[in-house]
């Protein structure tokens, strides 16, 4: 193509300025009488005369011919020279030929110094292969163009595509130092619902889960304590990207944020969420708090139901020692709202009933129930011991004239005992009062205490209920409206009828022996088949199974005046009425084994003076195990403690 151009100028210096002046005359007679390649110079005569006059040196017209070959090109000064001095006649050769040069190149048909071998012109198949060549050449250029104009059109409209509109309506917040307060309302789920449709929000929770359905939408569902609810991030014109999309899903289960959005109706309940009947169309999503990318368990996993043979159950251990995290599921929230709302029924019932709520030391001088289950601790120069319950101090609380009395607080039992019940460790729900008659008033009051917890938690925590047993199924707690109440030997008798046996080996369960886990197991089912009641009360049990300070039976001095109250076959609460004669007292604590002089301020309490009185300390981690039957005390205990564990 070099050689083309070069050529093309060369014809174009070398016509006189008489010719030039009527190349754009010629042109259209030459086109139209195109000479092949080796056409003779008399045809462009011919077609010269017809548009140039010849002149001869003096003015006059004539006509010239030569068949002299042209020659190489000149420099542009020799070029001119070279002219000024040929006959016109000569000028107009050269003319000629120059005009054949000029249309020659500019038609393309032309075989230049660059098409030409040895200095000989190209033959015409030469010429047509590489007129050919050229012209794929050409096609192929102007295809590569297409695919290339094609791929930017797609890359533009790409471009446009994910052109991210929507950069501050997702990312990571600053950390919150308190330096501003917008007082934005933020929602909680449980007041959220259908009602509210169409309603722009602003939530906090957790980011539980999310899942990509193609590449412009993320469901999410966000978490608040034991509510649920599913989002949804869509793209959306000049208000949610498809970065911003990408950016959600990529955010870290159990992160924290602050969503806004638009409530709106579901196509269908969303069974999988605590609220059915709304859904959050997500506009705007913040990181608050970041978790980190791989957690100790899967939260899925942790929610699975008990009884489900698919998927992963996260073991008990697993949960315990990740208990902040554990704590986070739907079902354990429930849990520790359930158990705050017994100590909330137990306090509402009580102070109804004029009682005053107290809190008693937790180290104590001596022991008092017996040495073997108490924990001794270092105190200063001497020894105390943590406070197996509040008992000593419940009474004196008495003997003080606070008549009835209520306290919940920890107690510590160092009992070796790994089992599904027992804790080292346990919130106790204690109570004293006097009475004027009979201990069964006391009973009575505790009975009545009970049941009003019962009702109290189907009625204002139905909802947690329903959430604890979709992971561990069970039947609803079941009472009668007038308590059964057995006697002990009557509830021996029952087991002894079933042919129930216990110790090791196995061995007939004795009239006055204290029962064990599995035989108090099976008096539940054979209660419940025949009274069909969870709950009941065993009255009179043999005095030497029960503590120091309890009273013995009036009647029978194997007996004592004590009680135990039972939830699906397990005992919750033991109670009885108390030793407030001070030379009895004194006496039973020798009989215990127990120095009276460690106990003096504790019996010189009744020496002044002390009414009759009863009460009885609940666990409240085995209440919350047994109404739910969650199966093992450590699942109602926040942080559990038993032999084997003393932390988180």
């Amino acid at each position: 193509m070099l050689g083309s151009r070069v050529a093309l100028a060369h014809a174009t210096r070398t016509l006189s300025p008489s010719v030039r002046s009527y190349t754009s005359l010629a042109r259209p007679l030459l086109l139209s009488h195109r000479p092949s390649p080796r056409t003779t110079m008399t045809g462009l005569h011919n077609i010269l005369e017809k548009v140039i006059p010849h002149h001869n040196k003096d003015g006059s017209s004539s006509h010239a011919t030569s068949s002299q070959a042209p020659s190489r090109p000149e420099s542009s000064a020799a070029s001119r020279k070279s002219t000024d001095s040929k006959t016109p006649s000569e000028v107009i050769l050269n003319d000629l030929r120059a005009i054949e040069l000029y249309d020659r190149v500019t038609s393309g048909r032309c075989a230049l110094a660059e098409d030409t071998e040895n200095g000989e012109p190209l033959s015409k198949s030469e010429l047509k292969k590489r007129q050919k060549a050229e012209e794929k050449e050409r096609q192929k250029a102007e295809k590569a163009k297409k695919i290339a104009e094609k791929e930017a059109a797609e890359k533009a409209a790409k471009n446009q595509a994910e052109e991210d509109y929507s950069p501050n309506s997702y990312g990571q917040l600053p950390l919150n130092n308190s330096s501003e307060r917008a007082r934005i309302p933020r929602q909680k789920f449980e007041d959220l619902s259908a009602a509210r449709a169409g309603e722009d929000v602003l939530v906090r929770a957790r980011l539980q889960t999310s899942r990509a359905q193609g590449a412009k939408m993320v469901f999410v569902v966000l978490r608040q304590q034991s509510h649920t609810m599913q989002g949804l991030v869509v793209v959306e014109p000049e208000l949610v990207s498809k970065k911003m999309v990408r950016w959600v899903e990529g955010i870290h289960d159990e992160s924290i944020v602050l969503v806004e959005g638009t409530l709106q109706t579901p196509k269908e309940p969303i069974k999988s969420c605590t609220v059915h009947d709304v859904e959050l169309k997500i506009r705007k999503i913040h990181i608050i708090s970041e978790a980190p990318a791989s957690l100790p368990f899967n939260m899925n996993d942790a929610l699975r139901p008990m009884d489900s043979e698919e998927g992963v159950n996260v073991a008990l251990d697993t949960r315990l020692d990740n208990r902040v995290l554990d704590l986070r599921t739907i079902t354990n929230q429930s849990i520790f709202k359930i158990q705050s709302g017994i100590g909330n029924l137990f306090r509402e019932y009580l102070g109804n009933q004029g009682f005053t709520e107290i809190h008693t030391p937790k180290l104590q001088g001596a022991a008092t129930e017996s040495g073997a289950s108490v924990f001794r601790v270092s105190y200063f120069k001497s020894i105390a011991f943590l406070a197996q319950s509040p008992q000593l101090h419940k009474q004196m609380c008495i003997a003080g004239d606070m008549e009835k009395v209520y306290e919940i607080g920890p107690v510590f039992r160092a009992e070796d005992s790994n089992t599904h019940r027992h804790l080292t460790e346990f919130m106790g729900l204690d109570l004293e009062m006097a009475f004027e008659e009979h201990y069964h008033e006391v009973m009575e009051t505790i009975d009545g205490m009970l049941k009003h917890i019962f009702a109290g938690l189907k009625q204002r925590y139905a909802q947690e209920i329903d959430v604890v047993r979709r992971q561990f199924p069970h039947d609803d707690f079941t009472w009668l409206p007038e308590t059964l109440v057995l006697k002990h030997r009557d509830a021996i008798k029952l087991l002894q009828e079933a042919g129930v046996q216990q110790g090791s080996p196995p061995q007939p369960i004795g009239d006055f022996d204290d029962m064990s886990t599995s035989s108090e197991k099976a008096l539940g089912k054979i209660i419940k088949a025949k009274y069909n009641t969870d709950y009941y009360i065993i009255d009179k049990f043999p005095l030497e199974i029960r503590p120091f300070y309890t009273m013995p039976d009036p009647s029978d001095p194997k007996l004592s005046n004590s009680y135990d109250f039972f939830m699906r076959g397990e005992e919750i609460l033991s109670g009885a009425q108390r030793v407030h004669d001070p030379k009895l007292l004194e006496e039973r604590i020798r009989q215990a084994g127990i120095n009276p002089s460690e106990m003096q301020n504790y019996l010189d309490a009744f020496k002044l003076g002390c009414p009759p009185h009863a009460g009885g300390g609940i666990g409240l981690e085995r209440v919350v195990m047994l109404f739910l039957q969650i199966n093992n005390i450590r699942r109602a205990s926040l942080f559990p403690r038993d032999p084997k564990r003393v932390s988180p």
